[in-house]
């Protein structure tokens, strides 16, 4: 019998019952990451030697999971999928991981990513490139696609995963899986290698809403270790999903889900909207209130651009101690100068680079009004735009991407110059700290496609509870990947 398909509920009840051991678990879980590694090449790391623990009454104890490997990890390889930090080893657990394992979770893998989680492809890691468990010739999304991976194939029921973009939210999409990213500062960055620190949230993949909240009830709280993180003891996600819905308010924004703008549409990119406006009437059968709203275009073509500059002009800042000096490879060189050259020239891809100039461009002191204050000014515009919708909203929804999983090659997707709009918009998440959570809602050309409902800083016992409802309704809640090829 297979058990890592299974919920966390389920599986709690049948170790409490005693019909599985935590270790037969872990073997289950073990034994499913060497074959999705050989399929999807979803892991840095497998813990090999993990061994069961002792059920309690948390919900999570003895218990498999996953962790991203930008999540330090006591004693346990963490990579970043960078080459930069191969062989480094931390000596202490980040907080999120540190209060998994007081809750009794068992970690049997390190996940791959893009590197430093720059990348929304799951390419540029340097174990290789992350596939999509549903087709292999198509991508999981970035940088959380490891995790993705992992989950969607039922190596577990959940995976630590970080959101600087839609590096939860896509990856979920595109795998068919729940991705959940909280307010910012709920769960402490503690112990995550920063990318960009204004917009880096942790959060989790799960295969249900249900699952989503039991993993962040127990991540979240308070942290000495992160002056960012606030007290959320008074917020109880699991308990919220009741499913009552009934008048709850949400909007989707025309200009992003206008067929009639993207006249070079693909046909997957038609199929896709026409399923978020299906969707839409299952929120109206609810109970929900649904209704249009227009924000200026000019704002919302400015926002890919604005996340560009502050991501890596934060990046630059945040990985200038990525020196091979203190820690990582030594680099080649006569002196310190030129050991660092070395280390940064090899140790980095083409990719992480080009950012760091990006970073380091618009950081310069003839250049810094002109692009980064400006493109923090617009952030701040669009987060104050998205502040009035939700005074009068409970949520916006709208369809994650423009269609299914990209293929890896890229040579048979077709986007419209306008697609930018629909591919980059969770970013504006990350830029106002909004909870956000992505869950399945169908299938385009066989594969699974997902819609997003975003709402109120430190509203998110609300959000999961619209997400809980329409899943519910849906019926997309737990599937496992089945390889459409």
């Amino acid at each position: 019998m297979k058990y890592m398909n299974k919920s966390i509920e389920e599986l709690h009840e049948m170790l409490i019952n005693g019909e599985v051991t935590s270790d037969e678990l872990v073997k289950e879980s073990l034994e499913l990451s060497h074959e999705v590694q050989d399929k999807c090449n979803a892991f840095v790391t497998i813990l090999d030697d993990a061994k069961g623990g002792e059920v309690t009454d948390n919900l999570l104890s003895g218990i498999p999971y996953g962790v991203k490997d930008n999540y330090s990890t006591k004693d346990i390889l963490s990579t970043g999928s960078s080459n930069t930090l191969k062989d480094y080893v931390p000596f202490f657990n980040a907080t999120a991981v540190e209060h998994l394992n007081k809750a009794g979770a068992i970690k049997v893998n390190k996940t791959a990513m893009d590197e430093f989680g720059m990348g929304g492809t799951g390419t540029t890691g340097h174990t290789g490139i992350q596939k999509n468990p549903w087709d292999t010739s198509r991508l999981c999304a970035g940088s959380s696609s490891g995790s993705a991976a992992a989950v969607a194939s039922g190596v577990y029921p959940y995976a630590l995963g970080s959101d600087t973009g839609d590096s939860i939210r896509k990856p979920a999409a595109y795998c068919g899986i729940v991705g959940y990213k909280p307010t910012y500062g709920m769960i402490s960055r503690y112990g995550l290698f920063a990318f960009s620190s204004s917009l880096d949230h942790c959060g989790v993949l799960t295969r249900s809403v249900k699952d989503a909240a039991i993993v962040v009830d127990t991540m979240k709280g308070i942290d000495i270790n992160d002056m960012t993180s606030w007290d959320s003891s008074n917020i109880n996600l699991k308990d919220a999903c009741s499913g009552e819905v009934k008048g709850k308010k949400l909007c989707y924004i025309k200009e992003i889900v206008d067929k009639d703008r993207y006249k070079n549409a693909s046909k997957e990119l038609i199929d896709h909207l026409d399923n978020f406006y299906k969707t839409v009437e299952k929120c109206k059968e609810l109970g929900m209130i649904v209704e249009e709203v227009s924000v200026d275009e000019a704002l919302l073509r400015a926002q890919p651009s604005v996340y560009v500059v502050i991501s890596c002009a934060e990046a630059t800042s945040n990985m200038s101690n990525l020196t091979g000096i203190s820690f990582g490879p030594r680099g080649d060189g006569d002196n310190y100068i030129d050991m660092m050259k070395d280390h940064r020239t090899k140790g980095f891809s083409p990719l992480i680079k080009r950012r760091f100039v990006i970073g380091s461009y618009v950081l310069q002191k003839e250049n810094q009004e002109r692009y980064f204050k400006n493109a923090q000014r617009v952030r701040r515009l669009l987060v104050d735009r998205w502040k009035e919708i939700f005074a009068d909203y409970d949520a916006v929804i709208l369809p994650v991407g423009s269609g299914p999983a990209k293929h890896i090659d890229g040579s048979k997707d077709i986007l419209d110059e306008n697609t930018a709009f629909l591919e980059e918009h969770l970013q504006i998440g990350n830029f106002g700290g909004f909870p956000s959570i992505t869950i399945p809602n169908g299938f385009v050309s066989g594969l699974p496609v997902g819609v997003n409902i975003t709402g109120n800083c430190y509203d998110d016992e609300n959000v999961l509870n619209i997400a809980y409802a329409l899943e519910s309704s849906l019926g997309f809640k737990g599937q496992i990947a089945k390889e459409v090829k």
